[in-house]
């Protein structure tokens, strides 16, 4: 199963989580300071909260979250094949999470995350452990 996620800037982390709990009736699945994401599963969202004090009300970035690595790879050809331009896939810890992800810039600046979650860890900033659009390089 996939399901889209939502990540949006909010002025406020506290009063957001405490909005969105009671919309979805659901509790959020991990909060770290500033910081929280709801793995929601009706309607399928993954919605992620990030405090941005001076952006609040704003669209982080979307994407769709999948089952596994195989789909993030499928996702990432089919958009190539499709003319568009990736990021590539790669290997990182980002959002207290370690991921699979490829991204894509849509119009008016709307990032896309294609991506697989494949543990949990305490890093927020985005680290690339690994990159597939780098390893040939020189």
């Amino acid at each position: 199963m996939s399901r889209l996620q939502l990540a949006i800037d909010v002025a406020n982390l506290e009063e957001a989580i405490q909005f969105y709990s009671r919309m979805f009736s659901s509790e959020p699945s991990k909060v770290r300071p500033g910081y929280a994401n709801f793995t929601i599963e009706e309607p399928p969202l993954k919605l992620v909260l990030v405090e941005d004090i001076e952006n609040g009300g704003s669209i982080n970035h979307l994407g769709v979250e999948v089952d596994d690595v195989r789909m993030v790879h499928e996702a990432d050809a089919r958009m190539t094949d499709e003319g568009l331009t990736t990021t590539g896939i790669d290997e990182t810890m980002c959002c207290y999470a370690d991921k699979t992800e490829t991204w894509i810039d849509g119009p008016d600046d709307i990032r896309w995350e294609w991506y697989v979650k494949s543990g949990d860890n305490e890093q927020f900033e985005k680290i690339v452990v690994s990159s597939e659009a780098n390893c040939c390089e020189n």
